[in-house]
């Protein structure tokens, strides 16, 4: 009797993939990009004109990916350009400067554009994204620390990643990751899977822990108006303390905000009679 030959091992089917990077000019998207694609650095700065193309095939978890990206320039006169090529994108690779505070809070405007773009019909939720916070090997200032970006991307169930295109700190696992939910998204029919938009906190914490971050002083970091009592102080702390104990929160800051807390209690109670 002739034996049954061995199964071949199936061969899963290579996916063909639209991503694109958004953020301001000068935060090292292209940088990003040729760091990975081309394994390397160019130090001298050339704006992206309207939109860099290229065509990479990798392989994540035993798939071949071919992934098109479009590298879209961050300067406003180019959105005339970059509007058209929101749409059927399945990843975006979204840069800022972590020197350059305006380059991080410009990553609201992004998504507003890109949303009023995809239009009443597009769905941003079954779009997978990456917070690359970039340039962490300048020895400039450091103006947006690693607990704000985290709070700000894991929040909206996006991806965050240290990223340093010049030493390539962080990129290779960043597009290893940002490729392996890329198979996720399409293996669960285009849409995120429910466990990939988990949040660990609250949207109460997370506000909670930017006004404190934002405060202009302990009256402000306790939501009280000056000249309010020991009791009013009080109860203030304790719903603060409640909501982002170290024991309870898990949300990025939220121990540096329960500390700031605690130290602005103890200052208002000793001025006040």
């Amino acid at each position: 009797m002739e034996a049954n030959p061995p199964k071949r091992k199936e061969t899963r089917k290579s996916l063909r993939v639209k991503v694109i990077s958004m953020g301001n000019a000068e935060v090292g998207k292209s940088c990003i990009i040729k760091r990975y694609c081309e394994k390397r650095f160019v130090s001298k700065y050339l704006a992206t004109i309207g939109i860099d193309y290229g065509v990479t095939k990798v392989q994540v978890r035993d798939r071949e990916i071919k992934v098109n990206i479009f590298d879209m320039a961050g300067h406003p006169f180019f959105y005339e350009v970059r509007n058209e090529f929101y749409k059927d994108t399945q990843g975006v690779i979204l840069v800022y400067d972590v020197g350059q505070k305006e380059s991080f809070d410009a990553l609201d405007t992004w998504l507003a554009e890109m949303k009023q773009e995809l239009g009443p019909h597009g769905n941003m939720d079954n779009v997978v994204f990456v917070v690359c916070a970039n340039k962490i090997d300048s020895t400039k200032h450091r103006s947006v620390d690693e607990s704000e970006g985290r709070l700000w991307a894991e929040s909206r169930g996006f991806l965050y990643f240290e990223t340093s295109a010049q030493t390539g700190e962080g990129i290779n696992e960043m597009f290893q990751t940002f490729y392996s939910a890329i198979i996720d998204l399409c293996d669960n029919g285009g849409k995120r899977p429910p466990s990939s938009m988990g949040v660990g906190f609250t949207k109460e914490q997370a506000d909670a822990i930017r006004r404190i971050r934002n405060s202009k002083d302990s009256w402000d970091m306790l939501g009280v108006k000056p000249g309010a009592t020991r009791d009013e102080v009080n109860k203030a702390y304790r719903k603060l303390a409640v909501l982002l104990h170290p024991d309870k929160c898990v949300a990025p800051g939220s121990e540096d905000a329960f500390k700031a807390v605690v130290n602005a209690r103890t200052a208002l109670l000793k001025n006040i009679k």
